[in-house]
């Protein structure tokens, strides 16, 4: 449904984050570490998204990439692992660090996750051991992000406030190239400026 999301960060909790786009703001429920990464208020922030729908409530998760949000979808997989286990397991262990833990069977490391008892991280062990595979090397993802960011510096100084930079850089199709000039062009054509 909403498989990632890009925009200027309007908030920041210990728990989530709200970004808004376009005018509406989401809010993104994500794991401690990627909130951790993120810049102050104004900044350009992207995540993949998990939209999980329940019978009262639709709720969006944040991660840091897609290996990060399958991983997610995975656990949530699991009986008795809902989508605050998952968040919980995601805050407390890096992907590489759950899926090794799972393998290696090391429940007391699992169950030092607030929320993961030893049935639960039993359960974990016995339906996902064997399906995560290794830990993928991820690109790094800070590395558009810190692009952004120079880019909204760049308008700066061409005389746009930082509001203005900030939206035309959320802006930017997801496709955008990946060298500075071209996203340069790109978001002065926002302007009408190129």
């Amino acid at each position: 449904m909403i498989a990632s999301l890009r925009g200027v960060l309007q908030e920041l909790g210990t728990d989530h984050a709200v970004v808004e786009v376009h005018g509406v703001g989401f809010l993104v429920l994500a794991p401690r570490p990627v909130l951790r990464e993120l810049g102050a208020a104004g900044t350009v922030v992207a995540f993949a998204t998990s939209l999980q729908v329940r019978e009262d409530a639709l709720t969006l998760y944040g991660f840091a990439d897609a290996e990060q949000r399958r991983l997610f979808e995975t656990l949530i997989g699991v009986s008795g692992v809902g989508p605050k286990v998952a968040l919980a397991l995601l805050s407390s262990l890096d992907a590489p660090t759950l899926r090794q833990a799972i393998a290696t069977s090391d429940l007391a490391r699992l169950a030092r996750v607030p929320g993961i008892g030893k049935k639960t991280a039993e359960r974990l062990v016995l339906e996902l051991r064997g399906k995560l595979g290794p830990a993928a090397a991820s690109a790094a993802p800070s590395a558009t992000a810190a692009l952004d960011a120079e880019l909204a510096g760049l308008l700066v100084s061409l005389g746009f406030s930082q509001a203005e930079a900030a939206t035309a850089v959320a802006a930017l199709p997801a496709d955008a190239p990946t060298e500075l000039d071209e996203r340069l062009r790109q978001t002065l054509r926002y302007f009408g400026g190129a």
